[in-house]
This record gives C-alpha cells, structure tokens and sequence, in this order.
C-alpha cells in the first residue's frame, strides 16, 4: 500500500514522503484496512521493528485532522516516552489547519504541568497518566485518542495494574479510539475483546529472523541450516559476538547480571578491536574521552571508557543517564560494534544488532532467592532486537546451550509466549486501585466497585465471587486505617485517603508513613530518622542489603547520628541504600560511593529520585496530621536529598546554577550564605575553582531573581 494513496490531508502525507516513508509494511497496511483512520480503535499484535511507531502517527495525524481533541501516547518507561517525544515533536511542522503541540510529561505525580493543557499531543508514563486521571484534570474529557505502546506489559507484575486501571477508566468514561501496540502475544484476542479492539495479527518483520541454539560449539538454527563457531577461551557468548561482527554485523550479548554483562565486554575487547578501522579507532577515541570528562572516574566508568576505545561496551542500571546515552548513541552509529546489557535494555531503547546473543536463560529471582529460567515472552523481546533495519539482510538470535538444544528449541524457539494474565487483584494493586476509584467517584456504593473490577481484564480473567471477596479485604483495609469512610452503603474517602491518592503512594506505605509521624518527637532534627523511614518502605528504590563489611560503618553511623532516630535501630535494621542516602547528603562523591558501597552513580540517581519523592509524601502527611514543626525540616531535608548536601550549603543552592560541587568551592572560600554571595565582587567570584567569568555574571544575575 502506497503512503500517497492514504485518506489524509495532503500536508500530511508529503511529511511522510519527506520522512522517507513511500510504502506501508504489511502490519501497516492491515490496520488501514482495519479502519485506523476511520476511528477504529485497534490491537496490533506484531514483532518489534515492524513498525508500529508509524501506525502511531497515522493514527494521530488522522484524528487531529478531523478533531479538536487530544492526544495521549502512554509508554511504560521515560527512556522510550522521550524517545518517542523526539520523533512526534517532528510533526508540529505540519501545516494543518491548527497548530500541532507536542507535550511530555514524566515526572513527579503531584503537579500537572500547564503546557499539556496547550499540547495536543501528550507523551506520558503510564504512572503519569493515572495521576492525571485522580487529579480529574479538566481536560480529560478532551480526549479522544489513546495510543498504548508495549500493552503486553499489562501483565507485569509492577507497572501492569496501573495500565490496566487507565485503559479501563477511558474506555469506560472518554470512549476514546483506542490503539494497542504490543509485541506478539498468546491471548491478543482476550485482549483485543476487552479493548473493544479490532486485532491486527501480523508476524511480518523487515529484516527476516532466525533463531538458534549454541552448544559445545555447533549452531543449530531454526530454519534447519546449522554452522561452526570458532571457539576460545573468551567462552561461547564472545564467540557467537565476535563472529557476527568479522563479517560487518554488530552483536548484543545479553547478560544475566551486571556483573556478567562487564565482564563480557572485557573479554571481547582484544578480538573487537582488531576489527576496527582507523576513522573508528578516533571516534571511539573521543566517545571514551567524553564519558571520562562527563563523569566522577570510578571504577565502572574507567572500565567502560577502556573497553569503548576497544569497539565494545556494557550497558546496565549501574551507569548513569549520561553514560547510557553516549554508548546508545555510539552503538546507533555503528562505532560500538559489540554491546554486552543485562536484559533490561530489551524493554527499552530500541537499539538493533544483526546478531543477539542470549549468554543464559536463567535470571535471579529475587522474591524465591533463586535462579529461575526466563519466560518465552521475554526471550522473544529479547531475540526481537535482532536486524538492523536498512542494514541487514537478516537478523540472528542464539541461545547459549548447554547439552540441552532440543529442548531449548521446543520451549522457546517453537514455544508460545505466555498469555498476558492480569495482577489487578494482587493486594498491593487492589487496594490502591480500589481507594483511587472511590477518591474519583465519591458517594460510590460495594455493588459498584465491583462492576468497575469486573470491567478490567483481571475481572474478566477471575471468577466474580473471586474477585468480591478480594474487594472487600480491600475496602475493610482502607476503613480501618481511616482511608475511607461507609455511609450507609456508599464509600467515601477521607481527606488522608484522598491525600494519599493524590500523591500516588500505596495506602499501606502512607499509614505507614502517617503513624510514624504521630509519634516523632518534638523539639529536634530527625533526618538518619526520615531517611530509616523512606528506605524502608515497599515504594524504595532500589534496595541494596547489607554486604559483611557493611555492619561497621552503619554501626558508626548510628552511633554519631543516634539523637535523630525516630526510633531505636541497630545496624541490622539498616539497608546498604540508607547507608548511600546517608553518605549523599554528607557530601560523598560518587568515587567514594561506588569504592566503600559498592552503590554506581545510576543506583544513586534513582535512589535520589525516589527518595525525593517519598520525602515529599512524608512532608505533605505531616501537614495532614498537623505537624507543622516538621515541615521546615523535611523541606530542607527533600534540598539535600535533591542536592547531595549538607545543611550549611542550602542557602547557596537557592541560586540556579550553583549544585552541589560549586556549593562547596563558595563555601570554602567563605562564602556562606547569599548575603556573602552579594558581597562578593563578580570579578573575584570568577577566580574560584569551577566559577568563571560567564558563569559568575549569571550566578550574580539569579541571585537577584532570588534575593
């Protein structure tokens, strides 16, 4: 099907020519068969990297041309919504009768930005859309097309409920068009009933897949071919990774750990590197320097900027942004030729490879302690990132075996992936799903919540006395701590149950977080105390225990701090991730970090960010229980969480531009506060280390903002 034979306005179809786009794919195609741009709403059930962004922005481009309304595009990570923001920000050139306005939103659950209400096109987590929705945002009624990317993650065990909940409501309340885009799934047409969907089934790919097993050396492949694999004691992963590369293709080695995925990339790097021309040994020469100018020099990030001189890398949860993005970007290119990732890359970015590499099906389980081998479905994200598009001819995924092949083939290669099954009524979802629903529909009566369950596709995957029973050891939760509220026979939430909707939080962390405040003393800083709280929680992330070595310094450090517990605590009550939050706020550097904790810069960041977060809840209870004496502090506390600082540089840290590092430099200079700061003439503000003239004029210039 040709792109210029659409039913779309002219202005639209010469963006997708000049965007390089003349034919549809096949799973293109059948969704305009389909009625996608007549308003159909529609299940694409096809492979990864065949397309499905393009079915988004028909979709878009179709509705905004004849409606007034908005757009929502939910993606499960920020990684891929920012991703997908770059791409839709291209379609505000269009010359429609009406301005087009791209919007995105992925940050914390309180504020609703203004300019989504401007935009037409919403790029947003999923958290953030159901945020949205409990905030009943007034333009919610306006719209009128949803686009869900990766609707097979409803059956995630974390982020799933929350999707389900969105899709539900809207398709209860807005009736929107609905467009589910998912990999290939078991049960599509479960799913697609529920959605009130057409199914589009489609298992084309551009770059043709085949899929294999390693052992002892031989590769047998789908298609019957089978082939030798130079073997060396780099071990049989860098073997199959070296090979694809020698003849022009690039390869992804998916690891088990983190560690694994490091030293993975290390032993390909002599044989990686002789594969290397000289135009590419000096671009991955200046890739290492920036990721060495750009970060603290751990051990991790001297590593990797080591291994990229050589044409490989890792990648993991370990790395910050910064350094992800430089080696996605490198890997993009082509400049990377092999790139060794603990499996959460495959839920990511979309980062191709002629060549995949699954070095072991088996994944720690942290909930049985224990390895447990991986689900078809997600050996089938992880092999669908095999071919490049535009440059391949054909795409490779090959488990490593060990004298195992036949059943490797008949469980995963021929395997189905499992059916999505909902964990709507898993009890944390339960009863923070039930409370957000009675916080939305005040006055609602059991028989009615109910109904509302049974509309989602848990509802329709249990049994409804199942499902009954569930709801009330919910509802009988949410009353007996004061979350609602039964008047006669309709539920009502209270002002801490609507609190805690409100800031997103499960109402078993928030009661929490609500007794332990009723109980803080009076009169005294409480911060080892407030941090104890907010890493101990279920919403944590992430959690590092404790390794031997561990014991002595969380020994000390209560000992120094032990007038600032709420409660008393012993070192076996503290979590490696105190400990990090602890030494983050005393100013330790990432350097000293990752050497004595063993906690990498991206661990830190996360850690930061959530704990930002649930300090905010801690300080928005505190106003509900009416301990206006902690709110100053947990104000400040939420500064040095954010910062990375002590109490004395919070002062500085008010003027934009002036973080952590450049805090420090001023004080040490004796500048104290912002007093100081105006005294200071800028030409000697512009001598101090990591100051400059530049930045000393706009340092001088914010502090007038603030002042």
């Amino acid at each position: 099907m040709k792109v210029e034979k659409l039913d779309l306005l002219k202005p639209a179809i010469d963006f997708l020519l000049d965007e390089g786009f003349e034919q549809l794919y096949p799973p293109q195609a059948d969704c305009i068969k389909a009625g996608l741009l007549d308003g159909q709403s529609i299940l694409v059930s096809s492979p990864t990297a065949s397309g499905k962004t393009l079915i988004a922005i028909l979709a878009m481009m179709s509705y905004l041309s004849k409606h007034n309304g908005k757009v929502v595009y939910l993606s499960p990570l920020r990684a891929l919504a920012a991703e997908k923001f770059t791409e839709f920000k291209k379609l505000e050139k269009i010359p429609f009768k009406k301005k087009i306005k791209v919007g995105i939103s992925t940050g914390d659950f309180e504020n609703i930005e203004m300019n989504l209400a401007k935009s037409n096109i919403l790029v947003l987590t999923n958290e953030k859309m159901d945020s949205i929705i409990r905030h009943g945002t007034e333009w919610l009624d306006d719209i009128g097309l949803v686009i869900a990317d990766e609707v097979h993650l409803i059956g995630d065990e974390s982020r799933g409920p929350t999707l389900e909940m969105i899709l539900t409501k809207l398709k209860l309340d807005n009736k929107p068009q609905i467009v589910g885009l998912s990999a290939t799934i078991t049960n599509s047409k479960e799913l697609a009933e529920w959605l009130d969907c057409k199914l589009v089934e489609n298992d084309w790919r551009p770059v043709p897949l085949t899929e294999g097993v390693c052992d002892q050396g031989r590769v047998v492949m789908s298609d019957g071919a089978t082939f030798e694999v130079e073997r060396s004691l780099r071990g049989t992963p860098i073997d199959l990774g070296v090979q694809s590369v020698a003849t022009g293709g690039q390869s992804l080695v998916f690891a088990e750990t983190r560690t694994r995925s490091k030293s993975l990339a290390a032993k390909a790097s002599d044989a990686i590197s002789q594969f290397l021309h000289r135009n590419e040994i000096e671009e991955l020469e200046k890739v290492s320097k920036k990721i060495l100018a750009n970060n603290e020099h751990t051990d991790l990030v001297k590593t990797l900027a080591m291994l990229v001189k050589k044409g490989v890398a890792f990648h993991h949860a370990g790395l910050n942004q910064n350094c992800r993005e430089t080696i996605e970007t490198a890997f993009r290119k082509g400049t990377i030729k092999l790139l060794s990732s603990t499996p959460t890359l495959a839920a990511g970015v979309n980062l191709p490879a002629r060549r995949v590499v699954i070095s072991n099906i088996n994944r720690y389980n942290a909930k049985i302690g224990a390895n447990r081998p991986i689900s078809v479905l997600e050996y089938k994200q992880l092999c669908g990132r095999a071919g490049r598009p535009q440059y391949d001819d054909y795409g490779e995924s090959i488990i490593v075996g060990n004298g195992n092949t036949e059943d490797l083939i008949d469980y995963y290669i021929k395997g189905e992936p499992e059916p999505i099954i909902s964990k709507i009524t898993d009890d944390k979802s339960l009863r923070t799903h039930v409370l957000s629903v009675v916080v939305t529909n005040p006055g609602i009566k059991k028989e009615e919540i109910l109904d509302f369950f049974l509309e989602t596709l848990g509802g329709r995957q249990s049994r409804r006395p199942t499902i009954k029973f569930a709801i009330d050891i919910s509802l009988r939760f949410l009353s007996t701590q004061y979350l609602l509220i039964k008047k006669g026979e309709r539920y009502a939430a209270t002002e801490f149950g609507k609190k805690t909707s409100m800031l997103y939080i499960d109402p078993l962390t928030a009661t929490y977080f609500r007794d332990a405040i009723e109980n803080v003393s009076h009169n005294k800083l409480h911060t080892l105390g407030f941090l104890h709280l907010i890493s101990n929680c279920e919403e944590f992330f992430p959690k590092f225990s404790m390794r031997n070595k561990d014991y002595e310094i969380a020994s000390v450090m209560i000992e120094n701090n032990k007038s600032e517990l709420l409660e008393p605590i012993s070192e076996y009550d503290c979590s490696r991730s105190l400990l990090a939050l602890q030494s983050w706020i005393t100013e330790s550097s990432e350097l000293s970090m990752s050497d004595n904790l063993g906690i990498e810069s991206g661990d830190m960041h996360r850690m930061v960010e959530t704990a930002d977060w649930l300090t905010y809840c801690l300080r928005e209870i505190s106003k509900h229980v009416e301990r206006a004496d902690l709110l100053e502090e947990l104000a400040n506390l939420r500064k040095r969480i954010s910062y990375g600082i002590r109490e004395e540089l919070l002062d500085l840290v008010r003027v934009k531009g002036i973080g952590r590092v450049r805090a420090r430099a001023l004080y040490k200079h004796g500048i104290k506060n912002l007093d100081d700061l105006a005294k200071i003439p800028v030409n000697k503000l512009a001598e101090i280390d990591k100051i400059g003239s530049t930045l000393a004029d706009n340092i001088k210039a914010e502090l007038r903002k603030v002042r």
